[in-house]
């Protein structure tokens, strides 16, 4: 009853907002829609070069039939689980010790944190490959101590990469819990505790659930951003290591095959898109049971 007394609003009240909202929707489907259409049509290419004919879903069938490529695939998948674990395991603490920081005392632990993203990517490589090489920073300071007598080859491993690639995307998992953890009441802590809560169960009983939205995102974005990485694995692994990443920058420049490439591209998006989904899935399940646990 009360609906159908609401005024209606009409095109006219409408106007202001689709004329704030065409600009960055023209430039989302220029930008993003059209070439993701373009990505697809040419992974159903039969042809190997840029010009796109016929539907054939061969491309498809050479990835997901061959186990090289599946190989690669499983351990860029293995990548991203390891490096989001990794910066959880790491991130969590930090970004709970910057929320529960004053403000005047959080601002410049903050800008540490922060600092890292505002350097270029090849920068942040290129300073690994000094510390990490023969006559590097690292070797440098174990000789000078003692540990070994002549030079480790502390690059193009699998070591290397992970270790890279976490420092990288550290800063994203610390940043999603501190957002989360800040919003949080200290009081549900020291109501824990004065129920004679030691700190193990304060974490597992009311910290952990409360972060798990920031835990959630977090681990999916630093696993979004390791499956898609290129420049790392790269150069610190060198040919020694091959990611998705790799085997589509040598498919598109070395081998020409551009229709392998974009197949390649979309089945990396699949993947991307079904684990966001998953967690999307998961965090809406624990807020739907956490609200029937309140109620």
């Amino acid at each position: 009853m009360l609906d159908s007394l609401a005024p209606r609003r009409s095109w006219r009240d409408r106007a202001p907002l689709l004329i704030l909202l065409a600009p960055p929707l023209m430039l989302l489907i220029i930008f993003l829609i059209l070439p993701m259409l373009g990505l697809v049509r040419s992974s159903f290419s039969e042809g190997t070069g840029p010009s796109s004919f016929g539907w054939t879903l061969g491309q498809y069938s050479k990835f997901l039939t061959d186990t090289y490529y599946l190989a690669v695939l499983a351990e860029t998948i293995g990548f991203g689980l390891i490096v989001a674990v990794a910066c959880l395991l790491i991130g969590f603490p930090v970004g709970y010790s910057l929320a529960r920081l004053p403000p005047h005392k959080r601002r410049w632990r903050l800008i540490a944190v922060i600092l890292p993203l505002t350097l270029s990517l090849v920068v942040v490589v290129f300073g690994w490959l000094v510390v990490l090489g023969r006559t590097g920073l690292l070797n440098s300071i174990l000789i000078g101590l003692g540990v070994v007598d002549t030079p480790q080859r502390l690059l193009f491993n699998r070591t290397a990469v992970l270790v890279v690639l976490a420092q990288q995307f550290l800063p994203f998992m610390i940043l999603s819990v501190m957002s989360v953890v800040s919003q949080v009441d200290p009081v549900l802590e020291q109501a824990a505790s004065n129920l004679r809560a030691d700190r193990f169960t304060t974490f597992r009983r009311v910290i952990l659930p409360l972060s798990m939205p920031g835990i959630l995102s977090g681990m999916t974005l630093v696993f979004i951003l390791t499956v898609s990485a290129f420049i790392t694995p790269r150069l610190i692994g060198g040919a020694r290591i091959q990611m998705v990443g790799s085997l589509i920058f040598e498919q598109v420049l070395t081998v020409l095959n551009w229709p392998f490439a974009a197949a390649m591209s979309f089945i990396l998006l699949t993947i991307t898109l079904l684990v966001t989904g998953l967690a999307n899935t998961a965090l809406a399940v624990k807020m739907t049971s956490g609200g029937r646990h309140a109620n």
